[in-house]
């Protein structure tokens, strides 16, 4: 990736005030946060370690009001759109009830015209889908409820 196309990401997410934009290709992982005044991005190529979180907070995050059973989700690893089909020709990837493994194609999530599958990297029965098709979505917004 070159560095004005990571200047022009650091300017997207100023202009449309997000704290974090995470992508990740076969190429390059690529995790930029922002807040307190301070840019850091973190970058990986292939056959390296995850990204590393940040040492200092972001912003803090709003307690959520769930029960104290944490539900088993999938969550978007990257800011886009999200697709529950290739295309609106064809039939969604999963619908409830369908079981599903690590490797499943659970959606597809949008992001700068590039269209990244989106796998369920556990396996279980779908129980729950949490967005609609076609509608924006966050780093780490829960998608499935899995069980």
């Amino acid at each position: 990736m070159k560095i004005e196309e990571i200047k022009t990401i650091v300017k997207m997410m100023s202009d449309n005030d997000l704290t974090e934009f995470k992508i990740e290709a076969e190429e390059y992982n690529l995790c930029i946060k922002r807040g307190n005044d301070k840019t850091q991005v973190f970058t990986t190529m292939p056959a390296a370690a995850p990204v590393a979180p940040a040492a200092a907070p972001v912003a803090p995050a709003a307690a959520p009001a769930e029960s104290a059973e944490p539900k088993n989700t999938i969550d978007s690893p990257i800011v886009g759109t999200f697709y529950s089909s290739p295309s609106p020709e064809t039939p969604i990837f999963v619908s409830v009830g369908d079981k599903v493994t690590v490797d499943t194609v659970v959606c597809i999530v949008e992001a700068m015209k590039v269209m990244n599958e989106i796998k369920a990297e556990k396996a279980g029965i779908i129980k729950e889908i949490l967005v609609d098709n076609s509608t924006p979505v966050e780093y780490g917004q829960a998608l499935f409820v899995i069980e």
